[in-house]
């Protein structure tokens, strides 16, 4: 059903990292396209820079086909939020006329859960639409960050420090199992987990086959889902997804079918990849080029395992796992508001690096992600100045700073300029 709002701020609005993107873009784009996957706020924060708005469905794209004229749908006051416009994916074209008639900046903001086939949007819209990606609330956003020491100052070469929050590491993992996701913020991690399984299963049981209208079996979506958690945070293979995605009785996926199923959810933002760092290297050793698969929120790789808190407590190992995807979610959102890149480096010589954040001029800066512990830090701090020995200093510039990031405790630099930094204290 289509729906006109009379009021169009939300009221309990928390500010989110990317409010600042959108008053930017909006300024020098005639329509905003904030993607992003479902429930991670995208509605809440069109709303806070609309003016009037249209929540779509697929019985608009009926009306439009059977000759409904796209006026009645696009003469809101600008900025007009055209909400889940991928719904009604007929809406694209009339929308993109209208920018090219009035070019005027700011003309609409349109939010979707899901990057439609090229086809429908096979019409251009460069000069006209400005894509802003949105993620699940970082830990800033949600409050348990105090955001003491910034990406931005790290960058500029600012030293940080900053006090122990307080937060045990079995408070941390349960944050993971909450999950930034804004409407269950204040839910305990097992109630935010019931949450985040029927997430799952709505997934897999349509959105993956409406995404591009094509079936899927949800049994064998449900499965991939469950070995991409087991996976998480690792260079796993296509092979290995195909085999986990059989019963006993049944064959594997084909690696194409895999394939095919991961961009589906690639489309659905519920899966991405963090690209291997290809720098120059003095050393003949090679540098992989495998990415690393995450899931868009730690709360859906615990829900995909059925993991607990205390289960992650016992298996400390894939905790760390976990920890790490939270953590590059967090800086996703961090990087995008400093226009940073994230990567990660690992070598023929076995040399492994968490994290390598570049900005676009080309600074950059290294993360190792640990639980915390001395032992484990001080071998994160190894392996952070291996890889900068390792580098062609000629071809590649030094980095502003090399940072592990723990669970909990202080902010601090060490002797050896490595800085020290929990995630409850990071922010843009």
């Amino acid at each position: 059903m289509m729906m006109i709002s009379d009021q169009i701020a939300p009221k309990g609005y928390l500010p989110r990292i990317v409010d600042d993107e959108m008053h930017r873009a909006l300024e020098a784009m005639p329509a905003v396209l904030i993607e992003g996957p479902r429930a991670c706020g995208k509605t809440w924060t069109g709303r806070k820079f609309a003016c009037s708005a249209v929540y779509l469905d697929e019985s608009v794209g009926a009306a439009l086909d059977a000759g409904m004229h796209p006026a009645s749908i696009l003469d809101g006051e600008p900025p007009q939020l055209l909400d889940e416009w991928q719904l009604a994916p007929q809406v694209w074209n009339p929308m993109r006329r209208v920018c090219d008639a009035d070019n005027a900046a700011g003309r609409f903001i349109l939010t979707g859960s899901a990057d439609p086939p090229d086809n429908i949007t096979r019409h251009s819209g460069a000069g006209r639409i400005i894509r802003v990606q949105m993620r699940p609330m970082s830990l800033f956003e949600s409050g348990e960050s105090d955001g003491a020491v910034s990406l931005a100052s790290l960058f500029e070469g600012y030293t940080c420090s900053a006090p122990d929050s307080g937060l045990a590491l079995n408070d941390v993992l349960a944050l993971a199992c909450r999950g930034g996701w804004p409407q269950i913020r204040q839910a305990d991690a097992d109630t935010a987990q019931i949450t985040a399984r029927a997430y799952l299963d709505e997934i897999s049981r349509t959105d993956v086959s409406r995404v591009d209208a094509t079936e899927r079996d949800p049994v064998r979506v449900s499965r991939l889902l469950v070995s991409l958690a087991r996976n998480v945070a690792t260079e796993v293979r296509h092979t290995v997804l195909a085999a986990d995605t059989a019963a006993p009785s049944e064959a594997p996926l084909e690696r194409r079918t895999v394939a095919d199923y991961l961009a589906a959810l690639k489309r659905l933002f519920v899966v991405e990849e963090v690209p291997a760092w290809r720098p120059h290297l003095a050393s003949r050793a090679q540098v992989r080029q495998a990415s690393k698969i995450h899931l868009t929120d730690p709360s859906l790789t615990a829900a995909a395992l059925g993991v607990s808190v205390d289960h992650l407590m016992r298996e400390l190992s894939f905790a760390g796992r976990l920890f790490e995807s939270m953590v590059i979610r967090d800086l996703q959102i961090y990087g995008r508001a400093n226009r940073c890149s994230l990567s990660h480096y690992r070598d023929s010589d076995g040399l492994e690096v968490d994290l390598i954040i570049e900005r676009h001029d080309g600074t950059w800066a290294a993360a190792e992600i640990k639980l915390g512990g001395a032992a484990a830090i001080e071998k994160a701090a190894q392996a952070l100045w291996q890889l900068h020995q390792k580098l062609d200093r000629d071809r590649t510039s030094d980095p502003v700073a090399l940072m592990v990031i723990t669970a909990s405790g202080y902010a601090f630099q060490r002797p050896d300029g490595v800085y020290v930094v929990p995630i409850t204290a990071l922010g843009p």
